[in-house]
């Protein structure tokens, strides 16, 4: 008997999304990440849960309905780390002509479905306080509703209840062969450690190593692909003071987004082109750079310029063919006397718990499972109505009377109704160990190294948090002192 009915290869949202899925439908699953969970492409999104106006525009309507749906999942069931908001998009007189980015917003709301987040509205800029970091004379602009999301944690969070329902999470584990017959035998270097373990089927999920794992790992032809695609945006010090996300129309058609990020930052993405090399090292080009720069200073009062970034988000994944990117790729291979082979890759966040559900279906005819679930089952910490987050920003300033609004915003949002797990029955800031920087605490990294598999400072600061972008040099080797130290 196989030690698994399934192992998976890559550790990013395709990979901790199957393996939450086929946890939950009774399968023994293990998942395998030679870095960190979420350590490539999935920290390096957009931050956005949204139907896509580029899709509309290409008369993607099912896909937007579909992504759309997707929408409402998320707020149901991750509250905590899926944030309704209201986008901007200022007329611009060389763009596309006023009438049809109306048109196009009623066409969303109409995809979107009734009982959801408010509709798209035409606003005068010139007398609103949106209006204010924008450079004249834009005077009209279009507000729809959509939401932003913390990729991170989300795969995070997927991972733990992909753990919590049994399924085996090793980080720092590298499949280096893989002997297909009529189960699958892999070999592992886990931290250091060889073993073998066999599986009935097994998952590439491995993104930007896609191709490389299927050849020199699987020994199996590479998916069919269109490019390996890197995709970038920048951080820089906030540029506006609403709570909105800008979508800016650049001159080459694309569509630029400027959302807030961490409080006192602004995310602007993003950038994408194909890549070559090593998906394990990426940086941004500086032409990247400044076509971001460029392009929101096309819109925003103050420039934009590149020394004023203050930190680059590049990540590398396998693209399916033009036209497909929403949905990404999924390949089935179950010949006779082999065993199951899932290829998926590419794809964005909106879509990837549905993704997942059909991966896993097919199975089906394999294994005895029951039906899908994911839909309708909270993520780790988000069993509340998402109109209730600020309720519960409230009640945590209640239990912990310590808390500064800004912190408790930022470890609801983080953990939800699990924040009791972090903070315990702490009654001083003194009660939660060593500080590192303003907000970060020995206990919540205590917690994050047990629970959510942390092992170094970069998994924390930049992917369990991202306290790394206001955290001085000096806290930053004193939390790897501690890291390294701790139990």
């Amino acid at each position: 008997m196989a030690d698994y009915d399934l192992a998976i290869i890559g550790g990013g949202l395709n990979g901790v999304s199957i393996a939450r899925d086929a946890a939950g439908r009774g399968l023994r699953v293990i998942l395998l990440e030679q870095g960190d969970l979420g350590g490539a492409a999935s920290s390096a999104t957009p931050h956005l849960i949204h139907g896509d106006l580029s899709v509309l525009e290409r008369r993607g309507f099912r896909r937007v309905r579909r992504a759309l749906a997707e929408r409402k999942v998320w707020l149901a069931i991750a509250p905590h780390l899926v944030r309704p908001m209201r986008f901007v998009i200022p007329a611009h007189s060389e763009e596309r002509p006023p009438w049809l980015l109306r048109t196009g917003l009623l066409l969303y709301d109409r995809l979107a479905g009734r009982g959801g987040l408010p509709p798209s509205s035409t606003i005068d800029i010139t007398h609103h306080p949106v209006g204010n970091a924008l450079r004249r004379p834009f005077g009209t602009a279009f507000e729809y509703s959509d939401c932003v999301v913390d990729d991170s944690r989300l795969v995070v969070l997927t991972a733990l209840d992909a753990a919590e329902r049994g399924a085996v999470i090793r980080t720092g584990a590298r499949c280096v062969r893989a002997d297909r017959a009529d189960t699958w035998r892999l070999a592992v270097v886990d931290r250091g450690h060889r073993r073998v373990i066999t599986t009935r089927a097994l998952a590439n999920t491995s993104g930007g190593w896609s191709v490389s794992v299927a050849e020199t790992v699987l020994r199996q032809p590479p998916p069919r692909a269109g490019a390996v695609v890197q995709i970038s945006q920048i951080v820089v010090p906030r540029l506006f003071e609403p709570d909105n996300v800008y979508v800016f129309q650049n001159s080459d058609g694309r569509l630029i987004f400027a959302s807030p990020f961490e409080r006192d930052f602004t995310l602007i993405g993003t950038v994408t082109h194909d890549f070559r090399g090593d998906p394990a090292i990426v940086a941004m080009p500086a032409a990247d750079v400044s076509y971001l720069c460029e392009a929101a200073s096309r819109y925003f009062r103050e420039p934009v310029v590149p020394v004023d970034v203050v930190r680059t988000m590049s990540g590398v994944n396998l693209a399916p063919a033009a036209g497909r990117r929403r949905d990404g790729a999924l390949a089935f291979d179950a010949r006779r006397r082999k065993a199951p082979l899932i290829t998926m890759f590419g794809g964005d966040v909106t879509t990837a718990r549905w993704r997942a559900e059909r991966a896993v279906t097919r199975l089906t005819p394999f294994y005895p499972m029951s039906r899908p679930w994911t839909a309708a089952v909270s993520l780790p910490g988000g069993d509340f109505p998402w109109q209730s987050f600020e309720a519960e920003v409230d009640a945590a300033r209640d239990r912990w009377r310590f808390l500064s609004e800004a912190q408790a915003q930022r470890l609801v949002g983080a953990y939800g109704s699990r924040l009791s797990a972090v903070l315990g029955e702490a009654t001083s800031r003194a009660e939660l160990g060593p500080a590192f920087g303003p907000e970060l605490t020995g206990a919540e990294v205590r917690y994050l190294m047990q629970t959510e598999w942390a092992r170094f400072p970069d998994d924390v600061l930049r992917r369990r948090s991202k306290l790394g972008l206001t955290m001085p040099p000096a806290d930053h080797d004193a939390l790897a002192a501690f890291m390294a130290n701790a139990v």
